[in-house]
């Protein structure tokens, strides 16, 4: 009985979307049965592979800026770690379009980025309206996420270990490769599929720092529904195959995690 309030919850505002869309991807105006649809995202495939390569650079930057920053939270006291982080994750509590709009201002042509280098130097960057641009608003987005992650898990280690993995003689990186890293895997996998997802799928970074130009496989399926092209059984369509790309990339990192790390340790 304790279970039915949450079978309830995932039946409307899991199941009964997901049904949803389905039922839109496999049929037509009229209601007939047809995977019509289906067959047509592959015209949209270079876009799929666009969104999903662009996802994965931005998943890597976070990871390699998060995961020094976050062993090192890790280590330092118990409330310094917490506050530290807490500094950190305060930029989410602010509204994702006023995060988006201020990244907009900062890497315009005449923005903060570039008076401020024309104060130094002659330099002016021009890469608003670019993939860089929309990987910058990306990262800065997503971060936090992986960050929180990987300090969880890193939180979880035992400094007894690494002291006895460098009184047994092994260097710094020795003691990162034998010991860190393994135990770190959980919080890299979670944070790894924290930040995937929601990047392959993003829309209003990709169009606000991308001028358009730069369309992603969320952009095209806000337009299949609320653009000029409207056809909500192509755009669920694409969600059904988003998701099922999606659930292949979780499903072939979680079998980096489905290992025992910790008897791998010497």
């Amino acid at each position: 009985m304790l279970s039915l309030p949450y079978m309830l919850w995932v039946c409307l505002f899991t199941i009964v979307p997901l049904m949803i869309v389905l039922f839109f991807a496999l049929t037509t105006k009229n209601g007939e049965m047809t995977i019509e649809n289906i067959s047509n995202v592959g015209q949209y495939f270079s876009v799929v592979i666009k969104s999903i390569l662009l996802a994965g650079v931005v998943t890597l930057a976070s990871l390699l800026i998060a995961y020094p920053f976050s062993y090192i939270l890790s280590r330092m006291e118990y409330k310094t770690g917490y506050f530290i982080l807490l500094i950190a994750l305060l930029p989410m509590w602010v509204n994702f379009l006023l995060r988006a709009y201020a990244w907009v201002t900062i890497l315009e042509k005449n923005g903060l980025l570039n008076r401020v280098l024309s104060f130094f130097c002659s330099w002016k960057l021009d890469i608003i309206n670019t993939k860089i641009a929309v990987a910058i608003g990306m990262i800065y987005n997503y971060l936090p996420f992986m960050a929180l992650a990987l300090f969880s898990a890193m939180r979880k280690i035992n400094g007894g270990m690494i002291e006895a993995a460098q009184d047994l003689g092994a260097g710094g990186f020795g003691v990162f490769r034998k010991v860190v890293l393994p135990l770190s895997m959980p919080g890299v996998i979670s944070g790894v599929n924290m930040v995937f997802v929601p990047a392959v799928s993003t829309f209003i970074i990709s169009r606000m720092l991308g001028g358009g130009s730069n369309m992603l496989i969320g952009d095209l399926i806000d337009m299949q529904f609320l653009g000029n092209a409207y056809n909500p059984h192509v755009g669920a369509a694409i969600s059904l195959v988003l998701m099922i790309l999606t659930l292949l990339c979780m499903s072939l990192m979680n079998q980096f995690g489905s290992e025992d790390m910790e008897g791998k340790l010497i």
